[in-house]
């Protein structure tokens, strides 16, 4: 075992077993001591002053149908033009119409790299990156290896994630890396978001919104602590409403991905509101 090895395994032991008893959380402090000791589930009654009133800003708004319509996309985008949405996150067909669309706005786009299942070769993935940036494409989050990662060949994950990083970065753009964390024990979701940190990415994201499960606090809190401060942690997959995204971000997100992102922001849970994933 290398030095790395055992710097990972005792960040690993450290996170998940300093498990502390505490289900009822008023502030952000609480929500983040709670989360970074263990506990998979909160109930967080405060309203933070560290969590944003506007979370607009925090997120992707999301839209990845295999059936998507035209006119699905061009909603989307007028959505997130009007909301003031970080991105629009999208196929990689959609991204030029989406450039275009939301030219002028504050929105940017934001496409998927070997999705749903990330078993494309790392060569294949920094094409796709390409040529989507080429297009117009400003932040790409691409699916990590799981195969890989369950193999313990994590050359074959840096690999695969520094390809994808080397591309977005010679553009400009931003990499984004989704562990599809409910595929994955504890220990191989500190040691990938570790080596997607090596690889120099910048962030690492929960999920697909097609795999077994989405973001939980818990895993949020998880990859926070393993990536420390600065890189991003983006929560996808699951978040429905205004305090689920409160919730997240509480535990260290800075980013969320969602399809229910007007509802959100507008507070209506209405049926409207369900995933458009």
């Amino acid at each position: 075992m290398t030095e790395r090895d055992r710097i990972i395994e005792a960040v690993t032991r450290e996170v998940i077993a300093a498990i502390a008893l505490g289900d009822f959380c008023r502030t952000p402090e609480q929500v983040r001591k709670v989360v970074a000791n263990g506990a998979d589930r909160v109930s967080f009654s405060g309203v933070a002053s560290d969590v944003p009133l506007d979370l607009a800003h925090y997120i992707d708004h999301t839209l990845l149908r295999a059936d998507a319509t035209a006119s699905e996309i061009d909603t989307l985008c007028a959505e997130a033009a009007a909301y003031h949405f970080a991105s629009v996150c999208i196929n990689p067909t959609w991204v030029r119409r989406c450039a275009d669309n939301l030219k002028g706005s504050d929105a940017v786009v934001c496409t998927v790299i070997g999705f749903p299942l990330g078993a494309t070769t790392p060569e294949i993935k920094a094409m796709e990156a390409r040529k989507a940036l080429r297009d117009g494409a400003r932040e790409v989050d691409m699916v990590i290896n799981v195969g890989a990662v369950k193999s313990g060949d994590w050359a074959l994950v840096k690999t695969d994630i520094s390809k994808v990083v080397d591309a977005a970065h010679e553009s400009g753009a931003i990499c984004k890396v989704i562990l599809e964390t409910a595929l994955l024990s504890d220990e191989e979701k500190v040691r990938a978001s570790a080596t997607a940190k090596a690889a120099k990415a910048d962030f690492v994201k929960t999920s697909t919104g097609f795999g077994p499960g989405g973001a939980t606090v818990y895993d949020v809190a998880l990859m926070r602590e393993t990536v420390g401060p600065e890189m991003g942690v983006k929560a996808s997959g699951g978040v429905r409403t205004a305090e689920d995204a409160e919730s997240m971000i509480a535990a260290g997100a800075t980013r969320i991905g969602a399809s229910a992102g007007v509802q959100i922001v507008g507070g209506d849970q209405g049926e409207g509101s369900g995933d458009r994933y």
